[in-house]
């Protein structure tokens, strides 16, 4: 048996005008968890494409070898069967559909000619068991949690007779007890004899999961190294080819008047009105300063900021008052003409319209300023796009490229620079920096500072404390729908933060 599970060799894959991958080499070990990592836009999802068939043999060169045998995958179905599967991070799953139903789709089991649903179940049943979860295996797909979904995939490709998972982002929308669960889910498996490809932009997940690490940088193959030899900021500078002297480029900040209130702000639930799901909230956000919110899924983060941009569709009461004057916020409209604007934590849903171009996505808050008598003066708009993507410096072929086609990084900057075409003196950012890699985010926290320097005040939301930590003036704790604790920078550590975000007084 060779030493090496997976070897991808010399890998170069070009599309018109870009080579995506240039020489890259993958070797990975059996039975071992590899970390695979590098900014968007290194090459990490196309190097997955060429080995679980989606570019087939042919539409690249190099070579693909597992188990000490060369692959020449035609499609997807070939690198199954070759013991290869993927779970990406927008899970693939028929919602409507049951469990049994999604794990075994398109491979029933027969029984005289029909499906054999009790063998279905049952089969089911030891698969999920595999995988820790204890469900029935006839419950629909939509009526679970994102992490038991993921589980589901995993189990899903066990069904595959899996031997080398592949997980591109696995973590992204799980809570902190789930991520607990698919760790463990993943040392069984590990045990067990499956080789998993880990893809996180979560370094601390990688350094507790992983064996060993390889580093993409511009479609190349810049190191492999066992975890135990290197520590984050040496992956760091691997990923962005430079020393980052800090992962979060805090400022001095001089906070000045204030320009946002809530006072005693109650929302309820959208379908069991009755139940408050923030209760009696008041704050107020300073001009010039950086409010960072943590809160544990469920404390009511992102139903806070979405109620107060008029985006929730849950009743309300209370008061909002911007610059000392109480106003009526019904709709995002209302938000947007008082200055505020909302980068939304799930960019794809509710921050872009993913198949539009880039210019039409940032001038979708800012109509006002582009349109001549009721119609869009194109002229206009390009122009003040090109201003802003300047300024941002989204990496863009052109202002007609659709928003699909850039990485997370630069998608979020399209979002940041649709809000600031707004002029808003209220920014809130919730999970800014979710699902980009390290060099993106050291921008982003650059131009959060750039923007508190000329006054406008920021609401933070993150599930990330050393984000909270490295980035607040002042930092408010959420638990339960309600500021369980606030602390100025300086004062917090992580531990008072979790106490106080785990209901603690």
């Amino acid at each position: 048996m060779a030493d090496f599970i997976l070897e991808m060799r010399n890998i170069t894959k070009r599309f018109p005008g870009v080579i995506a991958l240039n020489d890259v080499n993958l070797n990975v070990k059996r039975g071992e968890i590899h970390a695979l990592c590098g900014e968007n836009g290194a090459g990490k999802s196309t190097l997955m494409k060429i080995l679980s068939g989606v570019y087939p043999h042919g539409s690249y060169e190099g070579e693909i070898v597992i188990n000490g045998e060369e692959q020449r995958f035609g499609g997807i179905r070939e690198s199954e069967k070759a013991g290869v599967s993927i779970i990406y991070q927008e899970l693939e799953l028929i919602k409507e559909l049951d469990v049994g139903e999604n794990i075994f789709l398109g491979i029933q089991p027969l029984k005289m000619g029909t499906i054999d649903w009790n063998r279905l179940y049952f089969d089911t049943r030891k698969l999920l068991q595999d995988v820790g979860l204890d469900i029935d295996p006839g419950i629909k797909i939509k009526d679970l949690g994102v992490g038991q979904q993921q589980l589901v995939e995993i189990a899903k490709a066990l069904r595959k007779k899996t031997d080398i998972l592949v997980l591109d982002e696995p973590t992204a929308a799980l809570t902190e007890h789930e991520i607990e669960l698919l760790m463990k889910i993943l040392h069984d498996l590990k045990n067990k004899g499956i080789t998993c490809i880990y893809i996180s932009h979560k370094l601390n997940e990688m350094f507790r999961i992983a064996d060993s690490i390889t580093v993409l940088r511009d479609g190349k193959s810049i190191a492999t190294h066992k975890l135990n030899e290197v520590d984050e900021p040496k992956v760091v500078s691997l990923m962005v080819g430079r020393e980052l002297e800090e992962r979060f480029p805090k400022k001095e900040h001089s906070p000045k008047e204030v320009v946002f209130e809530l006072r005693n702000f109650t929302v309820y639930d959208t379908e069991y009105q009755d139940i408050a799901i923030i209760e009696n909230v008041s704050l107020s956000l300073r001009k010039g300063e950086i409010v960072g919110v943590f809160g544990l899924m469920g404390a009511g983060r992102t139903e806070l900021v979405s109620s107060i941009f008029g985006a929730f569709g849950g009743k309300k009461n209370g008061s909002v008052l911007v610059h000392g004057k109480a106003v009526e916020i019904h709709e995002p409209r209302d938000a947007i003409v008082s200055g505020m604007g909302l980068l939304s934590e799930d960019r794809k849903r509710y921050g872009l319209i993913i198949n539009q171009s880039v210019s039409s996505n940032m001038t979708l808050a800012s109509l006002d300023r582009i349109c001549d008598f009721g119609r869009i003066n194109s002229s206009k708009e390009f122009y003040l796009t090109g201003e802003y993507v300047k300024d941002l410096d989204i990496k863009v072929r052109s202002l007609d490229s659709k928003v699909s086609s850039l990485s997370g990084g630069n998608q979020q900057k399209v979002v940041l620079g649709k809000w600031l075409m707004t002029s808003p003196d209220i920014l809130f950012l919730d999970e800014p920096t979710r699902g980009i890699d390290v060099g993106a985010k050291y921008e982003i926290y650059n131009l959060m500072n750039k923007l508190v320097d000329q006054g406008v005040a920021i609401m933070m939301i993150s599930s990330e404390l050393p984000e909270i930590l490295g980035m607040s003036d002042r930092i408010l704790v959420m638990h339960a729908g309600r500021f369980s604790g606030e602390f100025l920078y300086g004062e917090a550590t992580q531990e008072k933060i979790m106490y106080y975000a785990t209901g603690g007084e």
